[in-house]
């Protein structure tokens, strides 16, 4: 069989997955929070709280304790209200029968009909030729008759749903009965659904959720088809366990590569102490072994190491915990199996995109890049004070490539990693202020040198201002660093190989010099009244001594401290503009706000040691920084470093995005790297019509004039439906989408 009439098999598979699954889920929404809310008690019982009776005509009869209400009927209590052309009220059963024009409005869903009977003490009732509005979803329920049969259940005859608003929807279902209960599920037999007046789909039952708060239950699938997997097919299992915590299973086949399983568990043991664990496992039917075409369509092109294995996993983890007296703790655990992984599976519910985006949410960390083959895992301890803080962390830098791979691994960890800060403040009544780095590291490697090292780095101002004109502040730093390494230092020096301690003690002094010269001009503009143009010269000074380090142990670049002599100055050029707010009063402060609109800042140093020393190029490429944003649709981004000796761009960004009120958005950008990088990318979000919009985005290598990503988006809209197509195409894979959202029930599709 040829891979053409392969893929016509698969789209085959998919289109009979995708219908069959349509019986059970072609409306089924997540089984989370606000997904469909029903009336659960629209009459309740406040036995404190009198009905309030009104009418054209309104009488009592003592023997049977009704009241009776003729034209424009209004019984209300409290956020319910009843409206009829006639009534009767009977206080002691607390029954009411109503007939004409009927409605009845509780917490903004609404009960019309011509004839009502409701039971207030049982709260069940019967609306004829009647009509259920229910706000949480926007849901039009009609039915020959509706019942309330208990206290969260309806049942309605000759049913009509959808959520489209006037007398002819754009989508329906019909049904001969609907049952639904209130966090519960919803039951229709012999549904249809109708796109107009024109029957597109039809099953003898359909289920569908009717969840105000969480509760256990399948969720909406996925459903999807690419090169590299071929039909997809996701289904997640939630479970509510209690207030606290819940999980979702998650099954997860794909046509060539197997079977995925998925869990995901949050929990949350108070208002600041909190965790979610996640894990994912698969027994790859492909692997990348360097045998015939593997690398090319089951391993990615970002390195040149191999993907033997089949076993396939990802577990990861983040906990935040209080402490006592202060004290905080955080957990974050990322261990995948292999370097490709987290870019194999990057969307859907379980991918790396999904993830990230949930850890950043809730717990404002972010995961590694995908493509980085290093996680890291740790463990931290901190507490801030007003002016100091105590960090305490174990970090576990996990080299996915050298520990799948059994490899000599010399990467670095910090078991543990402590830190105590203070930062820059007032030495007593002196004018003198101080600010203090310090941090004690034990430093572990599986093959190679270990050891422990203290570094303390306090540092003293004397900050001076004169007349506002200009800024001066001398600094003064001591730093003093011990190491104990367990190992000799194959690194050091031939003949200061010791395991005993070592102990460097280095200054460095610094001068601070600055000022800021501005003007203020009236423009007479109705949007601005003023614009104040600002000019920031600075120059830093920057001296430590030389000294030879070669006996002194190496972990990191803190080990080795080059002697300075630097010289750096560098221009700050803005413009803040003044807008009067369209508040009353005088001419106060709080009636403006603010917005730099322009800022250009040139940088360059200049290094003494290498004049001195005759030493080519002693004056560093020119930093630059430009950024514009002159309207809230139009803003441009740059950065650049430029070589004096090479006459050329070293580096360099730029992004520029424009926007109108349409939605219309344009988002360019360049990047350049020397020989690391050279690309562009380019978004563009448009609007057709009132109801159609799309996307476009891609990003091309220049450098080595490949493609990286193309993608495409095409979106109609209506009031209560859409439909999106989609396309994209990265590294061998493409991938294609087709979905249909149903406001309020869900969404299908592939």
């Amino acid at each position: 069989m040829t891979q053409k009439s392969d893929k016509i098999g698969s789209f085959a598979k998919v289109s009979k997955i995708f219908f069959a699954s349509s019986l059970i889920f072609v409306l089924m929404a997540r089984v989370s929070p606000g997904a469909t809310q029903l009336p659960s008690n629209p009459f309740p019982d406040e036995a404190k709280e009198p009905w309030h009776i009104a009418a054209d005509n309104l009488s009592f009869d003592r023997k049977t304790g009704a009241y009776r209400a003729e034209g424009n009927v209004v019984i209300q209590k409290k956020d319910i209200k009843l409206s009829a052309d006639f009534a009767e009220f009977f206080s002691d059963t607390l029954e009411i029968a109503a007939r004409g024009n009927v409605s009845l409005i509780s917490r903004g869903d609404i009960l019309t009909g011509s004839r009502v009977e409701i039971d207030l003490k049982n709260e069940t009732g019967t609306i004829y030729q009647g009509g259920l509005f229910l706000n949480a979803n926007h849901f039009h329920i009609k039915g020959d008759r509706i019942q309330k049969t208990g206290k969260k259940s309806y049942n309605i005859q000759a049913a009509c749903l959808t959520s489209c608003d006037g007398d002819s929807p754009a989508w329906k279902i019909t049904g001969r009965n609907l049952n639904v209960t209130v966090d519960g599920y919803g039951t229709v037999s012999h549904a249809t659904l109708w796109a107009k007046n024109i029957p597109v789909f039809y099953t003898p039952f359909l289920i569908f959720p009717a969840k105000v708060e969480r509760q256990s239950g399948l969720l909406a699938p996925q459903m999807g088809y690419s090169e590299r997997k071929w039909e997809e097919y996701i289904q997640p299992f939630y479970w509510a366990i209690n207030q606290s915590s819940d999980a979702t299973f998650y099954f997860h086949h794909m046509e060539r590569r197997g079977e995925k399983l998925g869990l995901q568990y949050r929990y949350i043991l108070d208002d600041t102490s909190k965790g979610a664990v996640m894990a994912d496992f698969l027994n790859d039917l492909k692997i990348d072994d360097g045998a015939r075409n593997s690398g090319r369509y089951w391993g990615f092109d970002d390195d040149t190491a191999l993907r033997p294995n089949s076993d396939r996993y990802w577990f990861r983890m983040k906990h935040d915990h209080r402490m006592p007296d202060g004290f905080s703790a955080a957990l974050d655990i990322d261990w995948v199996s292999d370097q490709d992984y987290l870019h194999e599976f990057r969307d859907k519910y379980t991918g790396f995109e999904a993830t990230n985006r949930y850890f950043v949410d809730h717990f404002s960390r972010e995961l590694d890049e995908d493509i980085d083959p290093v996680r890291v895992n740790s463990l931290r301890l901190s507490k801030i004070w007003m002016n100091y803080s105590l960090n305490a962390q174990a970090r576990w830098y996990d080299n996915v490539v050298k520990r799948r791979q059994d490899l000599t691994d010399t990467t670095l960890q910090r078991l543990p990693f402590i830190e105590f800060d203070a930062s820059k403040q007032q030495i007593l009544s002196t004018p003198f202020y101080f600010n203090l780095d310090s941090e004690y590291t034990y430093f572990y490697r599986q093959d190679g040198s270990k050891g422990h090292r203290a570094d303390l780095y306090p540092r003293f101002y004397l900050p001076y201002a004169y007349k506002n004109v200009f800024f001066l502040e001398p600094s003064l730093g001591f730093r003093q660093t011990l190491w104990h390494p367990e190992r000799p230092d194959s690194g050091a020096q031939p003949g200061n190989e010791k395991n005993g301690t070592h102990f460097r003690g280095v200054y460095d002094f610094g001068l601070d010099i600055s000022s800021e010269i501005y003007r203020v001009y009236e423009t007479g503009s109705g949007t601005y009244d003023k614009i104040k143009h600002t000019l920031q010269p600075a120059v830093f000074y920057q001296y430590s001594p030389e000294q030879d380090q070669g006996k002194y142990h190496f972990f990191d670049p803190t080990d080795r401290i080059e002697g300075k002599n630097l010289l750096t100055y560098s221009l700050t050029n803005t413009f803040t503009a003044r807008f009067k707010n369209n508040t009353p009063g005088q001419d106060r402060a709080a009636d403006y706000s603010y917005r730099q609109f322009f800022r250009f800042k040139l940088e360059q140093s200049y290094d003494i040691n290498k004049h001195q020393e005759n030493a080519p190029e002693p004056f560093s490429p020119v930093s630059g920084e430009l950024q514009i944003f002159t309207s809230p649709y139009f803003s441009f981004q740059a950065d650049g470093r430029w070589s004096l000796y090479e006459n050329r761009f070293s580096s360099y960004s730029v992004s520029t995005k424009l926007s109108d009120q349409r939605g219309d958005e344009i988002w360019l950008e360049h990047l350049y790297a020397g020989g690391l990088g050279k690309s562009i990318y380019a978004r563009f979000n448009f609007v057709l019509t009132r109801w159609a919009s799309g996307y476009l985005d891609y990003e091309r290598n220049l450098l080595d004039g490949k493609d990286i990503r193309t993608g495409l988006g095409l979106r109609y809209k209506e009031s209560c439906w859409s439909v999106d197509l989609l396309y994209s195409k990265e590294d061998q894979d493409r991938r294609y989408g087709f979905m249909i959202n149903l406001y309020g029930l869900g969404e299908m599709g592939i």
